[in-house]
Formats: structure tokens, C-alpha cells, sequence
């Protein structure tokens, strides 16, 4: 109980049922009285000289553009199976074994994965991003907008 109080604290648009901001909310489905459906915390820092000391494309974008499009292909078959008609999202509630999940992805780098036709790699590297993005939610970082 505890911990709800203080997520509906961090996250206005926190939803009980969704355990985080809840996608019905965002989308307009559903308001709670009084409560905001957007957040004003950002993932950069402020200040544009702080702002530019993180180069979001040319430090990650242009490094990686074929592996983050094969992360952002399995996170939409991802929704497509998890919340099939929804817009695509993160529901974190359905996995969150995420470094064991690693380590059995690992275990298989390289091989096409029969459910989703693609490289245990990129499951890797999603799970990884899963891991290090709740790590530094935890730390207090905003809660990534497409997840709920």
C-alpha cells in the first residue's frame, strides 16, 4: 500500500489496475478526477549545454541503427502478442525476470528463435535495455513514457 502512494505521487496518471500510468488514461479512455494525464519529469537533463552532453542519435542512434531497429521490431511482436489491438507499449506486469531471461537468450545468441523468427541476440538486448531503464527508474529517473 505503501508503494502505491508513493507511485501515484511519482506518476499522476498512475492506475492501481495497470500498476503505473495506465495506457487507458494516456489515450483518453479513461480520467481520473482532478489528476493530469501527462507527466512534466524529463528524461534529459536541463540546460542545453547539459542537453548536448548526451547525444541521443549520434551516440547511440548512428552507432546502432540496425540492432535498435531489430529491438524496436520485437518490441512491437511483442505487443502484438501481449496486448493484441492496444497501441504498443511495455506492460511490465506480464515479465520481469529480465536478467534471467537474459542469460537463457544468451545461451542462444546468434540462433533464430523460433516464436518470433529473430536472434535470441535481439531479445538480449531488449531484455537488457528492460533491465537498465527500471534500474534507473529506480535511481529517479522519469518513468519511460511507453511503459505501463
Amino acid at each position: 500500500m505503501i508503494q502505491e502512494s508513493i507511485e501515484e505521487e511519482r506518476y499522476p496518471d498512475y492506475c492501481k489496475r495497470c500498476l503505473g500510468p495506465c495506457v487507458l488514461t494516456k489515450m483518453g479512455v479513461l480520467t481520473k478526477l482532478g489528476a493530469p494525464t501527462t507527466t512534466t519529469a524529463q528524461s534529459m537533463p536541463e540546460g542545453s549545454e547539459a542537453r548536448k552532453g548526451v547525444p541521443l542519435t549520434t551516440g547511440v542512434l548512428d552507432y546502432f541503427p540496425a540492432a535498435l531497429a531489430a529491438v524496436a521490431k520485437l518490441s512491437k511482436f511483442g505487443n502484438d502478442k501481449h496486448n493484441p489491438g492496444e497501441p504498443i507499449h511495455w506492460s511490465r506486469g506480464k515479465s520481469s525476470d529480465h536478467a534471467d531471461c537474459i542469460a537463457r537468450h544468451l545461451v542462444d545468441r546468434g540462433v533464430i528463435d523460433p516464436e518470433t523468427k529473430m536472434s535470441h541476440t535481439v531479445e538480449v538486448a531488449w531484455r537488457a535495455l528492460a533491465l537498465l531503464q527500471e534500474e534507473l527508474e529506480a535511481a529517479g529517473a522519469p518513468r519511460a513514457r511507453g511503459a505501463y
